[in-house]
């Protein structure tokens, strides 16, 4: 699995992870059920502390997008369900403070919702076949 990590980022790394994993579980790359590499595996192969990499699955499995087992590991879940969690209400809040950020760097309506169906369109094609 390649995770697209800054190192010299402001983001914390177990962030990047976190959210390089979605991605990856968005777009298909990671498939329903599929195992991931065990923690220590995955923090070897970065080179980041078996604690952070262990931060963001635990993450991953709050917002319902892995579940984790003892003998089998971290799974990718299948999508998760409105109201199980917060991951809608997030999202909003997420979205809402991009689509400021976006206004006050002068970039238009248009080419805020040309930008966003393109990037929505990217992960639509796979995750929820």
């Amino acid at each position: 699995m390649i995770l697209n990590l800054d190192f010299n980022s402001e983001k914390s790394i177990y962030i990047q992870i976190t959210e390089e994993i979605t991605k990856a579980i968005a777009k298909g790359d990671l498939k329903i059920n599929e195992s991931l590499p065990s923690v220590r595996s995955m923090a070897e192969s970065i080179g980041v502390n078996l604690h952070t990499v262990n931060k963001s699955y635990n993450e991953l499995k709050d917002e319902g997008f892995l579940n984790i087992d003892r003998r089998k590991g971290a799974i990718v879940a299948s999508l998760p369900m409105i109201g199980e969690n917060n991951t809608k209400k997030e999202s909003m809040l997420d979205l809402e403070l991009l689509v400021a950020k976006s206004y006050l760097s002068g970039m238009s309506k248009g080419e805020f919702l040309e930008l966003s169906s393109k990037i929505f369109d990217s992960y639509e094609v796979k995750y929820h076949e």
